[in-house]
């Protein structure tokens, strides 16, 4: 591993325990920065409700550090707008968001129309089909924002249980994420979670990035804000372990594509592989091929879109 980054992980890794709620908040206190929590969502009845009580009843009610909790709608079928509202999020549908811009299907998108929904200095963003979820996942990544200016962007670290077994889950990561970096980026080799979908950021540095609008978002945001403002403004905190509904294989495959496309573009921006994933499945006359497109497209910086620069005057 390169000198510089074991000096990172010496500098910038830390774990939950290392800035307790009540050093959390009088750093919150103290700088008068707000926190924004978002929650990109698309048919999570089953665990939205549960995250959002969490975060409303320890980092709202019980510690007032969270200034709002935004559920982002990107067009579910079940329950999930109502589920979260009950439990006391904002709601916002994803496609009520700058309207003159036609919405794709990804997370990327629905994260970038975030920023123009949400106050936060800060933006906390937060997978909504967690499991068992504890609000330390939110309280370790902004607690490095709200006491260190340095501290542009951090991940949460965590354990990814697959099937009862320990560290099995992030095959995405392991399998496509991590050889990438280490390959092409070794500076960001350091980070456990690097696709992780926990992560905090100054909202300074996120307006200025392009998002993907699929999954590779993380990747993307990472790369860009590594060459935006340098490896000793991210971070990443130990929050313990991550439980959630995992994709079978093809879906997987489809996210590395994706990844691997964000990344090509990174890479060498003039010279375009095939954007396209052809994958099989078994059908009554044998292996019949389904393929799939790769998210191409990527949303601009936010500062450079005129509605989001309008609500900052106002």
């Amino acid at each position: 591993m390169l000198e510089e980054v074991e000096r990172w992980l010496s500098r910038r890794s830390w774990s939950v325990a290392d800035r307790p709620p009540h050093q959390v908040l009088a750093a919150k206190q103290r700088t008068g920065q707000t926190i924004s929590v978002v929650l990109p969502a698309l048919n999570e009845e089953e665990t939205v409700g549960d995250i959002v009580a969490v975060i409303r009843h320890d980092l709202v009610e019980q510690i007032p550090l969270v200034d709002e909790i935004v559920v982002v709608d990107s067009g579910s079928t079940d329950r999930t707008s109502e589920v979260a509202a009950r439990a006391g999020a904002r709601v916002v549908h994803r496609d009520e968001i700058l309207p003159r811009v036609p919405a794709v299907p990804g997370k990327g998108e629905v994260l970038w129309r975030s920023l123009l929904v949400t106050g936060g200095d800060i933006i906390c963003f937060v997978d909504a089909d967690l499991r068992e979820f504890s609000s330390d996942f939110v309280l370790g990544i902004v607690g490095p924002l709200l006491t260190d200016p340095d501290v542009d962007l951090v991940k949460a670290m965590y354990d990814r249980p697959l099937a009862g077994s320990a560290g099995q889950g992030g095959r995405v990561t392991e399998l496509m994420a991590r050889p990438l970096l280490n390959m092409h980026w070794p500076q960001l080799a350091g980070f456990v979670q690097p696709l992780g979908g926990e992560y905090a950021a100054r909202r300074s540095l996120l307006e200025q990035l392009p998002f993907p609008v699929g999954y590779g978002v993380e990747l993307g945001m990472l790369v860009d804000a590594l060459h935006l403002v340098g490896l000793d403004a991210l971070a990443q905190v130990d929050v313990g372990v991550r439980k959630h509904r995992h994709q079978d294989g093809q879906a997987l495959g489809r996210m590395a594509a994706a990844i691997y496309r964000t990344a090509q573009l990174r890479l060498a921006r003039g010279h375009l592989v095939r954007p396209a994933l052809t994958q099989f499945e078994r059908g009554e006359d044998g292996f019949e091929p389904r393929t799939y497109s790769v998210d191409t497209e990527e949303r601009p910086p936010m500062v450079e879109v005129a509605e989001y620069a309008e609500r900052k005057v106002a």
